[in-house]
């Protein structure tokens, strides 16, 4: 399923949690879609991004986000395996920041009306999902910074632009293998598997 799909229907199940657990089982459903679309990103998607990309696929151990005896996760159910493609990463990576803004607000409303197992719970939730929120705000300067601000991508020569004979590419042509670069780019491929929470 496309990114922006499975983020607006993170936000719509967000928006209707009926308590803590709630709240906790979809703090755990967006940080594991950050996650998967950082890992995409990281793989297959713009250059300029993967750094931050990469980072946001490394965030903290999804067990952070876990309330006390387990969200309710159902099987099957882990939204972040159902991603199959980001159609727009400008406009992926600006839901999810709206989904991760989201959801830190719903954790300090649970922190502020818990006990206190669940509290340090959340504060950890929210620690790993202001991390997430960071990255995706990084990758979002990123992708609105001219090209010149980020250069061209290096040759095997070491020359910008160049290749194996020394001669620079003409406009627009890339190397052998390399994938589409901007923020319009399609990014394919199978669903990762999610960690769960043990």
């Amino acid at each position: 399923m496309e990114a922006v799909r499975l983020i607006e229907a993170g936000r719509r199940a967000l928006a209707v949690t009926g308590g803590a657990p709630d709240v906790m089982a979809e703090a755990w459903q967006a940080q594991a879609l950050a996650r998967a679309v950082g890992g995409r990103l990281a793989r297959c998607g713009p250059a300029e991004l993967r750094t931050e990309a990469r980072q946001l696929g490394e965030i903290g151990g999804l067990g952070t986000v876990v309330a006390l005896d387990g969200p309710a996760v159902p099987v099957g159910v882990v939204r972040a395996s159902l991603l199959t493609e980001v159609t727009d990463v400008h406009r992926a990576l600006t839901a999810l920041g709206d989904l991760l803004g989201e959801v830190g607000i719903a954790l300090v409303g649970v922190a502020c009306d818990t006990e206190d197992g669940l509290y340090w719970q959340c504060i950890e939730a929210i620690d790993a999902v202001d991390e997430s929120l960071d990255r995706v705000h990084a990758m979002l300067r990123r992708l609105a910074e001219p090209p010149s601000e980020y250069g061209h991508e290096r040759g095997t020569d070491g020359e910008h632009g160049g290749d194996r004979s020394g001669e620079p590419r003409p406009e627009g042509e890339r190397a052998p293998g390399h994938e589409r670069d901007g923020p319009r780019a399609v990014v394919r491929g199978a669903a990762e598997s999610v960690a769960r929470p043990s």
